[in-house]
């Protein structure tokens, strides 16, 4: 449904929202991508198609085909949030509980669809119900926040790994490098200047994170900190970085980054980035759902992440790379609410939700 007013202005004047500043690191030209790099640099100059994620990937696409559709994908609808201050009643996580068998069958080579639109990941369900108590820590210290981080890989770990493997998708935990200010990494500079965000980098599947930067801000971005002090909003945003490690896994990249440096319009490439981005939050939000009994995401901080996710996103005067907050908040619901990886195919999705 069309998005009907902006989000009301940070609360601090003198600071931008936390947004998704381009990182200056641009991707290295695929070894079979014929000029890739050269169509990339020429439109985009030193505004690099890159973001949050950083995601690029290697030459080799993998062949795909499948036998059987993609079940339809629900059209996400948008309801403004204010800042919540109130509880509401939560829909309860979805739990999802293999079938005991006596019997095992013989083992079959299955065939994986690595493409966009209709990739093997989106028949792998939802994320089963993960047990992944976090506490009280505080998003301000760095030790605290770095324990929470890591802790909560393991959770993301234990639903992401059951669901791609059960599929026959290869599956390996991404790496972390997370300090109090800066750090230099496979990827470059984290964070890029300027910048609060923490990047997936595909070179050494490794996430990087300031805490620093992400909670208090860098620069004139503020942090997430400005948003919410709740470290569910931190851990979302990580959450939503291992979603570009799942499209790493699962070939989402390779077709995504294929399709980029065929585009030839730079509102195509932004445009492709958009779906891309915005599929990652989803994954990330599925994630939240997941642990939502027992992290535990109460009904307010059920609101909350939906009041967070209406907060970041393409502002005015920055690259349209990541979605209008609008539409991430969009999509993170869609995530939140579904729980099933075909609801956030993204690719299937008219342009207006993914603006």
């Amino acid at each position: 449904m069309p998005y009907d007013r902006q989000p009301p202005p940070p609360p601090d004047p003198r600071h931008r929202p936390p947004a998704y500043p381009p990182p200056q690191w641009q991707p290295q030209r695929p070894r079979s991508g014929g000029g890739a790099g050269a169509i990339i640099g020429g439109i985009f100059g030193v505004v690099a198609l890159v973001f949050v994620g950083l995601v690029v990937v290697g030459a080799l696409i993998k062949g795909s085909r499948t036998a059987d559709p993609v079940s339809p994908v629900a059209i996400p609808t948008f309801t403004p949030f204010e800042r919540p201050t109130s509880s509401t009643a939560s829909p309860r996580a979805t739990d999802s509980r293999p079938t005991e068998s006596t019997v095992t069958p013989p083992a079959r080579r299955q065939i994986l669809n690595t493409t966009l639109k209709n990739n093997t990941l989106y028949r792998a369900g939802g994320l089963p119900r993960v047990n992944c108590p976090v506490g009280s820590p505080s998003i301000y210290s760095h030790s605290q926040l770095k324990a929470l981080i890591l802790k909560t890989s393991k959770c993301l770990d234990r639903g992401w790994s059951q669901i791609m493997r059960a599929r026959g998708m290869t599956w390996h935990p991404p790496g972390y490098a997370v300090t109090s200010s800066r750090g230099r990494g496979a990827c470059g500079d984290f964070p890029s200047a300027g910048s609060i965000v923490p990047y997936y980098c595909p070179r050494n599947t490794t996430i990087y994170a300031s805490t620093t930067a992400m909670t208090k801000g860098s620069g004139n971005s503020g942090g997430y900190g400005q948003i919410t002090d709740w470290h569910g909003g931190v851990i979302s945003m990580m959450a939503h970085e291992y979603g570009h490690h799942v499209q790493q896994l699962s070939g989402l990249s390779d077709d995504w980054w294929r399709q980029t440096t065929r585009s030839t319009s730079r509102s195509g490439k932004l445009a492709l980035s958009r779906r891309f981005e915005l599929q990652a939050t989803c994954f990330g939000a599925m994630f939240m759902r997941s642990v939502s009994a027992s992290y535990p995401v109460t009904p307010a901080r059920r609101n909350t992440l939906y009041y967070f996710y209406s907060r970041v996103g393409d502002w005015p005067g920055y690259p349209r790379d990541h979605g209008s907050p609008a539409n991430n908040n969009r999509w993170f619901r869609q995530g939140y609410e579904k729980n099933k990886t075909f609801q956030c195919n993204t690719w299937l999705a008219p342009s207006s939700s993914t603006s």
